[in-house]
């Protein structure tokens, strides 16, 4: 008579370790975020054209996009601890080439190889559900995901003063040193990942290949909405190209023995309502993230107050600080009141924010508070909806699950962006550089009957969830 082992049950991880991951968070997010504040400086440095220095903004982004779901799968398979330190030494060779770089080329190369850090937040996720219970990994989940958005607003707030102190080589270099130092600390207190393996079928390489061809598309699309959508040709290529690669991924999917996403998963009222709900909401938030530095940089006729670069930074620290502490303080509401009731108060809370920057922005603090509003609702319900999610799948699901939320918050953004971007132009008199005031107050309004619009999902969130 034989039996079969069964795996051990999982270590249960203490503080330390999650302080590791929170470190490894901060410093992540601190090398993500220091190409936007300095783009100015570096298309100097590096004589690039305008449309070079938009490249380069959206080529982190449109990498990330595509490492997330791919990590998050990998993690599910191979083990979080595993693919995560391996990711994060392709981080650091990344940072090192954006430190080194001496032209546009050999830069834009670093910053796709630094693109995989996006994927260190669903590998966290898997480390967190597997060797937590499920109330602290709620808690868990908001801690990073708030360590994360707070090392992004250290390396905004700290990018410029470095860059213009030292050189540009060293806001890659320092944040890219505490990167390694947080993968060091990891990979010493994290326990090792179990060796089993949920099944032994291949890895699903055409739904990989077409998801990624899906994702770059659709990032390129967006990213460069404002120039192709002048151009039917062009618009109607790119169209016919991202459903090629949607209809072929689809079909490959139900077909594949182990897909890279089961689309049953999708399915799932947990999963497509989160993703739903962070579409819209990070929609929402990305028209504030575009419109408020516009309106204070502006100086238009009666209203604007042409602020330079670092009185910009100054107002919109408060609303970094708020998306920083966002995440502990939703894991913890989630925690005690469950995901429904923090989505729902998150969404009220930015639909009068948006309301209120549309009806009043006459004082720098209106906007200093709006945005902080703003930018506390979104990190309370995303990061409500990721813990969600991740704890309503199967632990061998939580990477890609929790993948599918974080991509689906990039695109968001990204349309966000892109829509305050046609509304100002839209509401710019002919022969004028700068938009009407009531350009400013029609996106905002448009931002705040869309997020009202997702109340109804919010509201039915908890079905099909085990908190």
């Amino acid at each position: 008579m034989t039996t079969t082992a069964l795996p051990p049950p999982p270590v249960h991880i203490g503080r330390p370790a999650v302080r590791a991951l929170g470190l490894l968070a901060v410093a992540t997010g601190a090398l993500e975020s220091v190409v936007t504040p300095t783009l100015p400086l570096l298309q100097r440095e590096l004589d690039m054209s305008p449309a070079e220095g938009a490249l380069l903004s959206i080529t982190l982004l449109v990498t990330g996009a595509l490492v997330t779901p791919v990590a998050g799968r990998f993690g599910d398979r191979y083990g979080g601890k595993r693919v995560l330190i391996r990711l994060m030494a392709v981080v650091c060779a990344g940072g090192l080439v954006s430190s080194l770089a001496p032209n546009l080329p050999v830069l834009l190369l670093g910053q796709v190889l630094q693109g995989a850090m996006v994927g260190a937040l669903p590998l966290s996720f898997i480390l967190v559900r597997r060797h937590l219970p499920a109330r602290e990994a709620k808690v868990a989940i908001g801690v990073v995901s708030g360590l994360f958005v707070g090392g992004a607003m250290a390396g905004t707030l700290s990018a410029g003063p470095v860059a213009e102190e030292l050189s540009r080589h060293w806001m890659f270099a320092l944040p890219t040193i505490a990167v390694a130092g947080g993968t060091l600390l990891v990979n010493r207190l994290m326990p090792r990942d179990p060796q089993d393996r949920p099944d032994d079928t291949g890895f699903d390489w055409p739904g990989l290949v077409l998801l990624s061809g899906t994702l770059v598309t659709l990032m390129l699309g967006l990213a460069l909405a404002a120039g192709i959508v002048a151009r039917p040709l062009v618009l109607g290529a790119f169209l016919v190209v991202l459903a090629a690669f949607a209809t072929g991924w689809v079909a490959v999917e139900r077909r594949a023995a182990s897909p890279m996403v089961d689309l049953r998963l999708l399915a799932r009222p947990a999963v497509w309502r989160s993703c739903l709900l962070t579409f819209v909401l990070c929609a929402g938030t990305g028209v504030a993230v575009h419109l408020v530095p516009q309106l204070l940089a502006v100086s238009g006729d009666g209203y604007g107050f042409g602020a330079d670069a670092t009185r910009i930074g100054l107002v919109l620290l408060p609303g970094a600080v708020a998306a920083s502490l966002a995440g502990p303080l939703s894991g913890i509401g989630a925690r005690r009141l469950g995901s429904r009731a923090v989505v729902t108060a998150g969404i009220v809370v930015m639909v009068t924010a948006l309301t209120g920057l549309a009806a009043v922005h006459s004082e720098l603090w209106h906007l200093a508070v709006g945005k902080a509003l703003i930018s506390l609702a979104n990190g309370l319900c995303v990061t409500a909806m990721v813990a969600g999610t991740a704890l309503s799948v199967d632990r061998g699901d939580t990477g890609i699950a929790t993948s599918l939320v974080l991509v689906t918050r990039v695109v968001g953004y990204a349309v966000g962006v892109q829509l305050s971007g046609a509304i100002l132009t839209a509401g710019t008199p002919p022969g004028s550089e700068v938009p009407a005031e009531s350009a400013f107050t029609a996106g905002l309004v448009t931002a705040a009957v869309v997020t009202a619009l997702s109340l109804p999902v919010a509201r039915a969130m908890s079905r099909g969830v085990r908190e």
